[in-house]
């Protein structure tokens, strides 16, 4: 969560990274939707998160229907605080994520993905880092994820998977390889604190 500057501008520069736009200093003005996206979420969470006075809450507001335009526009509703540093989304194309709902550091996510409550106990999932999510996956209830997992397309997880570095996939998901899809994301989040050391 972000709680100070220093750590509104690490989000920016994670993001960054793991959309892979780290040659372009800005979003360019006819392209780099998502990437706007996700700026734009990262402010909102900065000025609700660190800023209480009377303009910070005017520019939050302000902030907040810029990110309500392009939600409408790219298909995602994304609440603030919910993903670590490193965020990669894909592609625009429908994304619902409960605002309950906690996700760690350098998660890539795809299209058609559904994160939140089973409808049952209204309990919320927790993901760890460097968890891929494929298209069309939906993940609900009171259920933990593991760091380094793949979640295949199409998958259906309500169980938790506790170990790590795995691939699952299936409806219900089930544990299907051993191994990871390391190259589907970049460990942003690693490269900026070792770069800064």
């Amino acid at each position: 969560m972000i709680r100070t500057k220093d750590d509104y501008l690490f989000y920016l520069k994670a993001d960054q990274m793991a959309l892979r736009m780290e040659k372009l200093k800005h979003p360019r003005f006819f392209q780099d939707e998502i990437w706007k996206f996700q700026r734009c979420l990262r402010k909102v969470e900065f000025l609700e998160n660190c800023k209480k006075n009377p303009i910070s809450k005017l520019s939050s507001l302000h902030s907040r229907y810029r990110l309500q335009k392009l939600s409408v526009k790219l298909g995602f509703t994304i609440s603030p605080n919910c993903f670590g540093p490193g965020l990669s989304i894909a592609h625009r194309g429908t994304i619902v994520v409960h605002h309950k709902v906690k996700v760690g550091e350098n998660c890539r996510i795809h299209q058609g993905v559904t994160i939140g409550s089973d409808l049952v106990n209204s309990e919320f999932p927790r993901l760890g880092n460097n968890i891929t999510i494929s298209p069309g996956v939906v993940i609900v209830g009171k259920i933990s994820i593991a760091d380094g997992i793949t979640i295949g397309a199409n998958s259906f997880v309500n169980k938790s998977f506790d170990e790590p570095n795995i691939t699952i996939a299936g409806c219900p998901a089930i544990k299907i390889s051993n191994k990871s899809s390391e190259d589907r994301w970049i460990r942003a989040t690693e490269i900026l604190r070792s770069s800064s050391r």
